[in-house]
């Protein structure tokens, strides 16, 4: 019955990185970037309180620590959160490939599709906190399905140290409640406290003023 609850609530092993092992840095390594235009997050982070045309959607596993990536291409650059796994490709938002091309943005016209040479490097998680838009400048979880992951950073990391839950059942922003959780006592339990009253992963339709807005691809 415990395997059952951990299995839930996100607490089973899977192949996250180490809260204290630190890959090594790569600067200035080449990359070809695809776009992509439809919001997620692997690990749960909340696409209703983050930039969420500033994402790179690339092919290993979200970081506790190496979680901000800088692109470069034309002479102009981009920071990035790192937050989902897409497999087989280096895609970014399609609003930050476009700027990569045009120095405008998605808003500016239609860009280049396909492959688009860059060179990235890993950056300081604080070049990254713009793009999250939460008060205290935390990055929102949704409490009842990126546990394992949060759990997975505890012990010194930068997510570890710069996480907040949210009563937000999906990464969309679709369902639940906008209500911040604690981080569990897990000698005692396996749940995130959302506040009595509150249901954890509650299936409420969320109003619009959570909006997580995808820009398309032109047609």
């Amino acid at each position: 019955m415990l395997a059952n609850a951990l299995a839930v609530f996100g607490l089973l092993a899977t192949p996250f990185a180490s809260a204290t092992v630190i890959p090594p840095v790569r600067r200035g390594e080449a990359i070809g970037i695809t776009p992509h235009d439809k919001y997620s997050s692997s690990v749960g982070v909340l696409g209703c309180k983050i930039d969420i045309n500033r994402v790179a959607y690339w092919p290993s596993s979200v970081d506790c620590n190496n979680i901000c990536v800088k692109v470069t291409a034309n002479g102009r650059s981009v920071t990035l959160l790192k937050i989902d796994s897409f497999a087989g490709a280096h895609d970014i938002s399609y609003d930050a490939y476009a700027y990569l091309q045009n120095g405008v943005g998605a808003a500016g016209g239609a860009a280049l599709g396909g492959v688009v040479d860059v060179t990235y490097e890993y950056v300081s998680p604080e070049e990254c906190r713009p793009l999250i838009k939460t008060a205290d400048g935390k990055l929102p979880f949704s409490a009842a399905n990126s546990m394992n992951f949060v759990n997975s950073c505890q012990g010194g990391s930068w997510v570890g140290d710069n996480f907040q839950l949210y009563n937000i059942a999906d990464a969309r922003c679709q369902w639940g409640e906008d209500v911040p959780c604690s981080f569990p006592d897990l000698a005692v339990t396996n749940q995130p406290d959302c506040g009595g009253g509150h249901i954890l992963g509650i299936q409420t339709v969320l109003p619009e003023v959570y909006p997580v807005v995808d820009i398309a691809y032109p047609n």
